[in-house]
Parts: structure tokens; sequence; C-alpha cells
């Protein structure tokens, strides 16, 4: 059966991480989903909303909405922060407007799914491992936690790859130290947190940490590359089940 979806990339995973997307539109692809690409498609708004610009915030989402506006599909994200922004904290954004305001952002909001999400609840993937063994870790998200719910998603479907042992990173629900704007505006604490994010990654042992956001990624890749640690590889969650169930190379 197929499955027609939106596909929204998000800014970074469109400017920075081109290969986990095109392997996320794959990886959804094997599984029966037929994708729509907006190619005008942009931010989710997130970076003015965490920062107290509402108005900016309300102005990209309404650009969403008219984006999406053409079908009905579900819109489909790689990244659990940005669904959560839409599905979750557009209805924040918008709790005081007209009612007509708030109907529209209700039905766009329930459109809205983190790829965990619909490879396990709509496509029911059954996931073949083609890799040899491995241990990796799991890097938990803030906003994939406590806003979009999804880290128990992602996490079962990383344990269906039966070569791949998922080892928890201590304190797991700690911040990696990115939080947007967090970063720039207290670069010293975000280096802390990301520092001491690191020290418990090496505590597993692993040699490859999985995330679910693109900030993240970004954020604790940049953060081994400044210190010098070349031993630990980051990856996409769906880049890495992608390439076990098609056997390439890590």
């Amino acid at each position: 059966m197929e499955h027609n979806v939106n596909f929204f990339a998000t800014c970074m995973g469109s400017t920075a991480l081109q290969d986990s997307v095109i392997s996320s539109i794959k990886l959804m692809q094997m599984y029966g989903a037929k994708i729509t690409f907006k190619k005008k498609q942009t931010c989710c708004g997130q970076p003015a909303f965490n920062s107290g610009y509402f108005k900016e915030a309300k102005e990209v989402a309404f650009y969403n909405m008219a984006l999406f506006a053409d079908n009905d599909y579900p819109i489909v994200i790689p990244a659990g922060s940005c669904a959560g922004m839409m599905s979750h904290d557009y209805r924040l954004l918008f709790r005081e407007d007209s009612q007509d305001v708030r109907d529209s952002v209700e039905r766009f909001a329930s459109r809205i799914y983190d790829q965990s999400e619909y490879l396990t609840e709509v496509l029911n993937a059954q996931l073949e491992d083609k890799g040899e063994p491995i241990k990796v870790t799991f890097h938990v998200s803030c906003h994939s936690l406590r806003i979009q719910e999804c880290i128990p998603v992602q996490k079962a479907l990383i344990r269906q790859l039966k070569n791949v042992t998922l080892v928890d990173v201590p304190y797991e629900e700690e911040c990696c130290g990115f939080g947007g704007t967090f970063s720039i505006k207290e670069p010293e604490i975000s280096n802390a947190m990301v520092s001491e994010k690191i020290k418990h990654i090496r505590e597993t042992g692993c040699s490859i940490v999985l995330a679910g956001d693109n900030g993240c990624i970004l954020n604790i890749s940049g953060a081994l590359a400044k210190q010098g640690i070349t031993d630990i590889k980051v990856m996409n969650i769906y880049d890495f089940i992608y390439k076990r169930v098609t056997g390439e190379k890590l």
C-alpha cells in the first residue's frame, strides 16, 4: 500500500545535513511512502519562537500552513524538535487568536509526525538488519523527549535492528547544550554542557552516537571536532537505519 506524505526536511537538514535528508526520504520510500517535497519549504519557526519573537514565529507558521495547504497529506519530519514545534508549539503560539485561526492551526498541527512515529505507527516498518554486529549509543534530544515525546519510538526502531546493541548514555535526559539560540547567547555554559555530554558518551565505549535532532547532531559533532576527538561519529538515526537495512557502509 502506498502512503502519500509531505516531507519537511528542516532548515538544518537542507543546509548542513543533506545526505541524511536523502537517506531519510529513501527509508520512507522503502516502506511504502510516496514523497511530496515542497521546494520552497523553510524553517519551522522555532528559533524565533524560543527567543520570544512571537510575531515573526507566527509569520513563519502562516507561511508553512499555506505551503502545505494544497493537499491534506501527513507532514513527516526527520527531527523531533521541529516536529514538536509544528505539532505542539504552533498550538501555543496561536492560543489567543480567533477561533477560525485556532481551528486552522489545529488541523495543520494534527498532520505532523516525527519520522519515527510515521514509520512505526502508519507504515509498520519491520527493519531487516543487513549489517555486522555493532554497539551504538543514542542522544536523547530535549524537544523529542519533552515536546514531541517520541524518544521511546525512536529507541524502539533502533532495537528492531537485530545486530545492533543500544547502550544508553548515562544521564541521558540532560541537554547537550545546543538549545537553538541558547548556544549563541550563552557559549560558555553551552560548551560546558556539551563537554559533559561527550564525557558520558565516551563512558558507553561506543564509537557511533545516534540522534534524532539536527541541532544536537551539529552541536555534538562540532564539539567533538573542536576537542580533537576523532574516534566517535555522530549520525542521524534515519541515515543509520537506512544504511543498516540496505547493507551500506556506515
